[in-house]
């Protein structure tokens, strides 16, 4: 970008800042600008920026405009695309259903830009529809006895590609008619590799993804494979704190029960019965041995390793005698069985080998990449391509540290530039902390322990007049603690948000005054604007559960202190912050908070550590101030049975 075009990228920042926002409502926040101007110089100068940037800062609508302005005004990047990739599919739809369609009408109204700003989504071929197992399940399919809405979803597919488009359609018919990884289909035209086509094209200026997709198509690149999304001019990666977590998933290794009984399913459809029912055999013994080991180090047995050895024989075997006559999809499962369970038998050099569970719950078996770090520097970082990573969780007291050693971003020197924005709400003003005066039972008591939790929720919850969210590290003691308030009859509606049941949210919203009891993905990414929430409760310092992975990173460090300091308290600072997150969503929001959690009390051990990860704000350990607080804070329509914002 030379001088000229640099200045008037500039001018045009604070002019859409400055004056045609404030035209349109927005407030001016100088740290936004400030912001949108940093992002800039760091992609002019083929940077990566690490942007951490407080809640209500408006940090998308920066990086949409330095992105946009900087393709405008470097030469050759006008032909490219600007890449933006998030973790939640809520903010993929926030992206490109609000943010980019107004910035887009506001920027043509000034004459910045003379089209309107085309996105497309970008997702992986297990969200789209194959016409050609589309076409064999309708001819399987007994239509008659099927659920209505389930039968109505699946015919509904001749016109839907995008397979997140259609509710109802059955778990078991999605996994039918998806796209497969390694694509079988035999139509020489089919919708989802036109919409392929189609995406690429020169019109789409803005490529929208996930996390996951962007770094499949970052492997495809370092590995000389064509590319997924066309060459961008840029990349901006929000929610920037799950990114190390998705290279993880892209890097690991995994095979499930539930690919194992798919692949026996499929030999069985494709009428290799003896084939079939010779694999389940072999693997009926290792399905077993993985139940017992749920998150733990999962090194063979010499009776194990004779069992996984049967196995390859078997698959081996399979391979030899029909491999060329299976669909390429099920040759495909078979040699990702095969892989798994020759990395365990032969315990494989690399990777962390243990046992946990899928999404799904299944029981799986799961290698991790224990240099995913490195890989995600040699697939991601190398390259001369500015990117922005933004989050409102990236550093820990303005530290960096942690994110760069996750990220694999340690050592890249003036190539990296930091830049912290604070959040601009008043949570001086507008929250209040409490801390129990005293807590005498540990998780380690049990139901002593339960109770008293169950009892200070309780009384919290009586004096915020409901509106209440309540967090968790674990189910059980959520199922415990929600079972014992309910026996408290504290006077509002209380909601548990089990594995996989969403929809209690929307019914907590509709409640105006509900509790919701939750864990899970609920720490981060969720919305509760307004009075829904004017009670946060963190019932413990989100501490990560100790698992394989820890096991085998505290062993890089001299002693458990280390390891704590350096990464189990980072780690904990940031999810309390995510959690954090969750109780001040607009400048007008007010929210009591409340850390239950002995060793987070006024003299205990991790007390400074968690005011250190909060903004400052004003403390207490009266149940009556806090229940003032709300008083003074809260309009009467609170108090009359539901929320004023019903």
């Amino acid at each position: 970008m030379n001088r000229t075009n640099r200045a008037q990228a500039h001018k045009e920042i604070d002019r859409i800042f400055l004056d045609l926002l404030p035209q349109r409502g927005m407030a001016v926040r100088e740290a936004q600008v400030r912001l949108c101007h940093d992002m800039l110089e760091s992609l002019i100068g083929a940077k990566i920026a690490l942007c951490d940037a407080g809640v209500g800062l408006g940090k998308t609508y920066a990086y949409l405009a330095a992105g946009i302005l900087f393709r405008k005004y470097t030469e050759n990047a006008s032909e490219r695309p600007v890449l933006i990739s998030t973790a939640s599919i809520a903010l993929q739809n926030a992206v490109l259903g609000e943010y980019i369609p107004f910035l887009s009408d506001v920027m043509i109204e000034a004459g910045m830009i003379d089209r309107p700003l085309e996105a497309v989504l970008r997702k992986g071929k297990s969200h789209y529809v194959c016409d050609d197992r589309l076409i064999k399940r309708l001819s399987r399919a007994n239509l008659e006895k099927k659920n209505e809405r389930n039968k109505q979803a699946l015919l509904s597919l001749k016109t839907h590609l995008d397979l997140d488009s259609v509710p109802h359609l059955s778990a078991y018919d999605r996994n039918q008619v998806s796209v497969p990884g390694m694509c079988g289909c035999y139509l020489t035209d089919c919708r989802y590799h036109r919409f392929v086509r189609n995406s690429r094209s020169p019109e789409y200026i803005i490529q929208v993804c996930n996390h996951n997709f962007f770094i499949a198509d970052a492997i495809h690149r370092s590995a000389g494979i064509p590319s997924l999304v066309p060459d961008y001019c840029t990349a901006i990666i929000d929610e920037a704190h799950k990114l190390p977590e998705s290279a993880r998933q892209m890097f690991d290794k995994l095979l499930s029960i539930d690919d194992m009984s798919a692949l026996v399913t499929g030999l069985k459809r494709e009428q290799y019965v003896l084939a079939a029912e010779k694999l389940a055999g072999e693997l009926k013994p290792i399905a077993h041995g993985l139940t017992e080991h749920a998150g733990e180090e999962y090194i063979l047995t010499k009776e194990r390793k004779a069992q996984y050895g049967k196995a390859i024989k078997t698959i081996l075997s399979i391979r030899k005698n029909i491999g060329n006559a299976i669909t390429p999809p099920l040759r495909s499962q078979l040699m990702d069985a095969w892989e798994m369970l020759d990395l365990f038998h032969r315990n494989g050099r690399g990777f962390i080998l243990y046992a946990d569970t899928d999404e799904n719950g299944s029981p799986t078996l799961k290698a991790a990449n224990a240099n995913y770090a490195e890989r995600m520097r040699e697939c991601l970082w190398i390259s001369n391509i500015p990117m922005i990573l933004t989050s409102g969780t990236l550093a820990v007291r303005n530290d960096f540290t942690r994110f760069k050693e996750q990220a694999g971003l340690i050592g890249m020197g003036t190539h990296l530039t930091e830049s912290v924005s604070p959040s601009p709400f008043d949570y001086k003003m507008n929250c209040r902390l409490y801390f129990p005066n005293r807590i005498y039972h540990k998780p380690e008591d049990g139901i002593g322990y339960i109770g008293e939790l169950a009892g200070h929720i309780t009384s919290l919850i009586r004096a915020t007049h409901g509106h209440t969210l309540v967090l968790f590290n674990a189910y059980t003691v959520m199922s415990a603690v929600c079972a014992q308030v309910k026996k408290n009859d504290v006077g509002f509606p209380l909601f548990i948000l089990a594995r996989n049941q969403l929809k209690i949210l929307d019914t907590f919203r509709a409640s105006g005054n509900g509790v919701l009891f939750a864990t899970g993905s609920v720490w981060e990414g969720m919305d509760f604007p307004g009075d829904m929430v004017s009670s946060l409760i963190i019932a413990r310092l989100p501490f990560a559960v100790p698992d394989a992975l820890s096991d085998y990173e505290k062993k890089k460090h001299p002693d458990l202190k280390t390891f704590i300091q350096k990464v189990a308290m980072p780690d904990m600072q940031i999810k309390l912050r995510q959690g954090f997150g969750r109780a001040i969503r607009t400048e007008t929001d007010t929210c009591m908070i409340s850390i239950l959690d002995e060793r987070s009390l006024p003299g205990r051990r991790f007390h400074a550590a968690a005011l250190a990860a909060l903004p400052e704000m004003s403390l207490t350990s009266s149940m009556n101030e806090v229940a003032a607080f709300i008083q003074a804070v809260k309009p009467k329509e609170y108090f009359m049975g539901g929320s004023n914002n019903d």
